[in-house]
């Protein structure tokens, strides 16, 4: 039963508060002042504080701060019937979870307590994954649930999903693209007790904004034109398991709302039904974007960020761990070898040298792309430098090469940059243009003229 101190200096609205939280379960203190509220707190701290404003020795703001300078496990409230805009910001600065006007409504003053509630639950037990993966100190294998690493960064990754993967925590995945964060999803799934239902990807930022509602939730017959029968939607066909939804940075506000219900409630509404079912579904995150910021400029919810990022795992880029470049090259080069049916190939030491100067800007994928054409291209029995795509042949990154030739021409500089991420990009996925297009965020129709202006085919 969850405790909570009630500090008012009005006996007839602790009578009332009393009187209201005991029907919810709760065990209520009373405290007439800040002064007494702080005495008790510190000989037996209740999970809640729910304090006015306005009280003699000492009020609710300065309570507030009192509790937090002090790191007591308390959840403070305020509330006031002198409540202004600036009071509010006041009492969250000083450290309080929520604000209350009054009078207030009794349906308000258990929601609050109630979100309050959760939130604490979330925090104990990411304090609790966080205290478990620092306990493990022996070091996992090199290679772990389909992921090759010897680097630490990667290494301390590891050890996040082997202590995690059990619970149905969201997780949300950081990083620069092609740095594996499906991979990682994937090991999370495998590794818990939902291995056995399906894991499904969802790419959000490669499914139109249109269509990426009825793809999630699926729709009834006759939710819209075209809709002739039932179509179920990913949450349903990850019932059980594990969905993965990529790119979640890209997904629209009117499905951010939605999502944050699926993420709170544990249910779901297909396009055109009249009636909520429960999902049970744990939701895995990816982005390369800074969420953060697209919080602060309103681009993403605040509510859903902050159900996103319960647990981060962040992933570092391949130039941060140049110890595990040659370690993935001759994983690609033993696949490679394997799938296109050629004897067992060697590196040569210039290509070695050149794997582990080049900065890898698109990370793990450009890696297994350029062992896959360098398969392919050889002719002896060893890959050397030359049988590298031109740019990583050269030892470092073209625009960082075109950059230190001393051109100072802004025009020519824009025009060679804007040239050469096009063609990554589109070497990257593999020609899809569509693709591309949202990886270099510019329009469709504008990636199409610029092909043709730099004679890109």
């Amino acid at each position: 039963m969850p405790r909570i101190l009630v500090v008012d200096d009005e006996p007839n609205v602790r009578k009332m508060l009393r009187a209201l939280l005991s029907k919810h379960d709760f065990e209520i203190t009373e405290a007439a002042d800040g002064e007494e509220a702080l005495r008790l707190v510190q000989d037996q701290p209740p999970e809640f504080v729910l304090a006015d404003v306005r009280m003699p020795k000492m009020d609710g703001i300065r309570l507030s701060r009192e509790i937090v300078a002090r790191d007591l496990p308390t959840t403070v409230i305020v509330m006031s019937a002198y409540g202004t805009v600036e009071t509010a910001i006041e009492a969250l600065r000083a450290g309080a979870y929520d604000y209350i006007m009054k009078p207030f409504r009794t349906d308000e003053v258990i929601l609050t307590l109630r979100k309050a509630e959760e939130r604490e639950q979330l925090r104990r037990e990411n304090r609790e994954l966080r205290r478990r993966a620092s306990a493990q100190s022996a070091q996992l294998p090199l290679e772990f649930a389909g992921l090759l690493a010897r680097s630490a960064a990667m290494q301390r990754v590891f050890k996040t999903v082997a202590k995690v993967a059990d619970y149905k925590t969201t997780v949300l995945l950081l990083g620069e693209s092609g740095t594996g964060k499906e991979l990682v999803a994937r090991a999370l799934h495998e590794r818990s007790g939902r291995a056995s239902k399906s894991f499904v990807a969802v790419n959000c930022g490669a499914i139109p904004e249109t269509l990426l509602e009825s793809e999630l939730f699926g729709y009834r017959r006759g939710a819209f034109t075209g809709a002739e029968r039932d179509k179920r939607g990913m949450l349903d066909e990850a019932e059980g398991g594990t969905l993965f939804l990529d790119e979640i940075g890209e997904i629209p506000g009117s499905l951010q709302v939605k999502l944050l219900r699926v993420l709170q409630e544990e249910t779901m509404r297909p396009l055109g039904d009249t009636v909520d079912r429960k999902t049970d579904v744990r939701i895995v995150a990816a982005t390369s974007r800074d969420l953060a910021e697209d919080v602060r400029s309103g681009r993403f919810r605040e509510d859903l960020y902050y159900r996103l990022n319960v647990l981060t795992v962040e992933l570092p880029p391949l130039r941060a761990r140049k110890e595990d470049v040659l370690i993935l090259a001759e994983h690609f080069l033993d696949r490679e070898c394997s799938r296109l049916g050629k004897k067992r190939l060697e590196l040569a030491p210039d290509a070695r040298r050149t794997l582990l100067d080049y900065p890898w800007p698109g990370n793990v994928r450009e890696l297994e792309n350029a062992i896959e054409r360098a398969v392919v291209l050889a002719e002896g029995e060893r890959i050397t430098a030359a049988d590298l795509p031109g740019r990583i042949a050269e030892g470092r990154d073209p625009i960082k090469a075109f950059l230190a030739s001393g051109e100072l021409s802004v025009k020519k500089t824009e025009r060679f940059v804007e040239e050469t991420l096009i063609r990554r990009a589109l070497d990257e996925t593999g020609g899809n243009r569509t693709a591309a297009a949202k990886l270099l965020e510019i329009s469709h129709r504008t990636l199409l003229y610029k092909m043709k202006e730099y004679g890109i085919h």
